[in-house]
């Protein structure tokens, strides 16, 4: 098999694996089933953060460290985590696979995959332990108990940074909302889990002279579009709710309004927690539809998150800024981009976006919860499938 078709194959084998370990009574109360787990696990593996049981209460602790574990997995890259699994199941290393290793890291040549897989978990040890640390004294410092403390700023570093969305309360983050330690740790982890390895390893490379013409192509690109974002969702979610008159930010001071937005900008498009109560009963349909499209386009290549990546919505961008200009070329920073890239960005955005329109007919024409359930499900194996082959772009 090719490194594709073995990561496919293995993150498979992980859900199910996961599946059967959740149920067991060790891992959860009896409110949890196999249906439940396998719902569980599957948004676990994939990231997205869903879930349909109270992970606080349902789950053991043991129950929640093997969550965290799958979170890892998933967030990290089951792509490059696979890569050198399949080396200890298949014999001899070709240069094709090699050549796959090294695009499945997002490293373009065939060497240094170990050394770079190496700085990944080196790079995500360090900034999850640092998050951690600063949750348990100047975050999380209402829990009483030093057990519980330590486990709940251990498990949130983890979930933000790997973008997944998932906490031990059923309210996510809610009952922090005033407190900027958390809120900015958050924010720190799930905006460095989304920006990916490359980045983060061109900018600490470059970390005693941070200006631009020592950065790559592909780290301006991505810090800018990232930051765009964000500065985007930020104000448009203060403006769409004060038009609007949504009862999202009602009631709240305006620094408080502030941080919500940000955290809910920020959050949306790659992770999921959320500070302030979400639903259509209090965020205008112009607030729910700029959140979506925050969704959709989601982190950057080799980051923790999902979505279309960054870098193609701002390949799209330059081609119709091109197209507009009647260019022939489409330019980003006097570099030329190919023909190719520019197509598989459009692939790839009209791909996802068929394919979020009909899960989207289906969930609509569901009337119960096991139906979704199933279209959940079923939406997710083809999403990682369909990610692994096309969004490491």
């Amino acid at each position: 098999m090719t490194v594709p078709q073995f990561t496919v194959v293995t993150g498979l084998l992980v859900i199910l694996v996961g599946t059967l370990v959740l149920a067991a009574p060790i891992c959860s109360s009896s409110n949890v089933g196999l249906w439940e787990a396998l719902f569980t696990s599957t948004s676990a593996v994939t990231v997205t953060g869903l879930t349909i049981i109270d992970i606080g209460e349902d789950l053991t602790k043991f129950g929640q460290f093997v969550l965290a574990m799958m979170l890892l997995v998933g967030g990290l890259g089951l792509m490059a985590i696979t890569t050198f699994l399949q080396g200890f199941v298949v014999r001899g290393t070709e240069l094709r696979c090699r050549l796959d290793r090294g695009k499945t890291l997002d490293e373009f040549g065939v060497g240094g995959v170990g050394r770079t897989f190496r700085g990944i978990a080196l790079t995500a040890t360090v900034l999850i332990v640092i998050g951690a640390v600063t949750l348990y004294f100047f975050g999380f410092d209402d829990i009483a108990n030093q057990g519980d403390r330590v486990w709940t700023s251990l498990f949130h570093s983890i979930s933000a940074y790997n973008n997944a969305g998932f906490g031990l309360w059923s309210n996510s983050m809610q009952d922090y909302r005033t407190n900027w330690v958390v809120n900015i740790v958050m924010i720190l982890l799930i905006v460095l889990g989304g920006l990916g390895w490359r980045v983060t390893s061109d900018l600490w490379t470059n970390r005693y002279s941070l200006r631009r013409r020592n950065l790559s192509l592909h780290t301006r690109l991505v810090l800018r579009t990232s930051f765009l974002l964000i500065a985007v969702g930020t104000i448009g979610l203060l403006i769409t709710e004060s038009v609007g008159h949504g009862g999202f930010f009602s009631g709240i001071e305006w620094t408080e309004r502030l941080m919500s937005a940000l955290f809910e900008s920020v959050s949306a498009r790659t992770a999921g927690f959320t500070n302030m109560p979400l639903s259509p009963e209090n965020i205008s349909d112009s607030g729910l539809l700029l959140l979506m499209t925050l969704m959709f386009i989601g982190a950057s290549p080799g980051g923790t998150g999902g979505g279309i990546k960054t870098t193609t919505v701002a390949a799209l961008m330059a081609a119709t800024r091109s197209t507009l200009r009647g260019q022939d070329d489409v330019v980003i920073r006097n570099r030329q981009i190919s023909d190719k890239v520019v197509l598989k960005a459009v692939g790839i955005t009209v791909g996802s976006l068929l394919f979020v329109l009909i899960m989207a007919l289906l969930l609509s024409m569901t009337s119960n919860l096991g139906g979704g359930a199933a279209f959940f499900f079923l939406g997710n194996a083809f999403h990682l499938c369909f990610s692994f082959r096309n969004s490491r772009f």
